[in-house]
């Protein structure tokens, strides 16, 4: 029931959207409603004709934390952990990361399982910006500095059809917009009401759930996480609690070659692995590859 929300933290934005006043910008002008078309084509584009990145990768839950290190590939992305809660893996959890990864690449049906999931994933996403220029009813809030912001509510006249439209479509929030390359710099959003499923019975997402998404360029046309918050309760299938808290940072983005096959990006994550475990970090910037 959450996964609509829990999908959208691949989209994020900045924190800051700076203090001093600058000339208004063609996208100054255009009403919310155009921007935000303009905005979603731009965002769906570029999910479908996107670059592949390498990057760490820092969750905080209730859990702990961890730091792991990130290949995208043309099979989804395969990832390496490399700290728990701030210490280097022992010798025990090392293997049990290298035979994860070991089984990972040596079973086709784990494989498939895994590019299957990616590419429902995918299509989830875009489904979820589509929802955007017709879900919700936007207000100017101005520009600063080049970033428009918009405030958004359900709008009324949007009939939701399925899981994921009804819960996004009960959100309130704000919509932060670079307005020279029209992309999504930040979005947040929470629930005023309950989302309820069969009057309760079947499902409820609580009110005072909420998200923050942010992004940061990191090529000339591709933009990438940089933060997310995702702190969602509620229940499913009238006894199983549901709850997600989640604070994620991304970092040290460098480009890698396309298209690479899951081997293909392990070898590429050992190649640097040694470099990487030694830093043993204070900060995730410790953690930059250097090109």
């Amino acid at each position: 029931m959450l996964v609509a929300l829990m999908t959208i933290g691949l989209f994020a934005c900045t924190t800051s959207v700076g203090a001093a006043q600058v000339n208004a910008s063609p996208a100054a002008s255009e009403s919310p409603s155009s921007l935000v078309r303009e905005v979603v084509y731009n965002e769906l584009h570029d999910h479908s004709q996107h670059g592949f990145f390498r990057y760490w990768i820092e969750r905080s839950s209730h859990t702990g934390t961890s730091l792991e290190e990130q290949v995208e590939t043309a099979d989804g992305p395969i990832a390496r952990m490399l700290l728990n809660d701030g210490h280097p893996l022992d010798p025990h959890s090392t293997q049990q990361e290298e035979a994860r990864l070991q089984q990972l690449l040596t079973s086709p049906a784990g494989q498939a399982s895994r590019r299957d999931a990616y590419r429902v994933d995918e299509q989830r996403i875009g489904r979820i910006l589509a929802l955007l220029p017709d879900a919700f009813v936007y207000q100017d809030e101005g520009e600063n500095a080049g970033i428009r912001h918009l405030r958004y509510l359900p709008n009324p006249n949007y009939s939701a059809h399925s899981v994921e439209a009804r819960i996004f479509h009960a959100m309130s929030g704000d919509l932060w917009v670079d307005t020279r390359a029209k992309r999504m710099q930040c979005l947040e959003g929470h629930l005023t009401n309950d989302v309820l499923f069969g009057f309760g019975l079947l499902g409820r997402v609580n009110k005072g759930s909420w998200f923050r998404m942010m992004r940061v360029q990191v090529s000339p046309t591709d933009w990438k996480t940089d933060q997310l918050e995702l702190h969602m309760s509620g229940r499913a299938l009238i006894f199983k609690t549901l709850a997600r808290n989640t604070s994620e940072h991304r970092g040290g983005f460098a480009s890698v070659p396309a298209l690479m096959s899951l081997a293909q990006g392990l070898e590429f994550l050992e190649d640097t692995a040694a470099l990487r475990e030694a830093a043993a970090r204070v900060a995730p910037a410790a953690l930059t590859v250097k090109r």
